[in-house]
């Protein structure tokens, strides 16, 4: 019995910091000028690079952001200088309004 209890407190604690996150996108979006998708995350960056890598079937991604803040429920602090990040999936760029 105890550990539902524990269990539930957890589902609680991951919802609640899910909405804190929602609301700060929402705050931070107006301050960047891109939208980032990939795979594993969602990124806002104000300067984004992408390259294509590889041949044939082994094309690979390469983009690098600037001034970006990263949705990451886990992490501290989200707002970060710089990133590299290498994805072998879509990525998606888009400029916001």
């Amino acid at each position: 019995m105890m550990s539902v209890h524990v269990g539930e407190k957890l589902k609680q604690f991951e919802l609640d910091a899910e909405l804190e996150l929602y609301n700060e996108y929402q705050r931070v979006m107006p301050e960047f000028k891109y939208v980032v998708e990939t795979a594993r995350r969602l990124y806002l960056a104000n300067t984004v690079d992408m390259q294509s890598k590889g041949t044939g079937a082994n094309i690979y991604f390469e983009v690098a952001l600037k001034d970006a803040w990263v949705w990451d429920i886990y992490r501290k602090d989200r707002r970060i200088k710089q990133a590299h990040i290498c994805s072998f999936k879509d990525v998606n760029i888009e400029e916001l309004a």
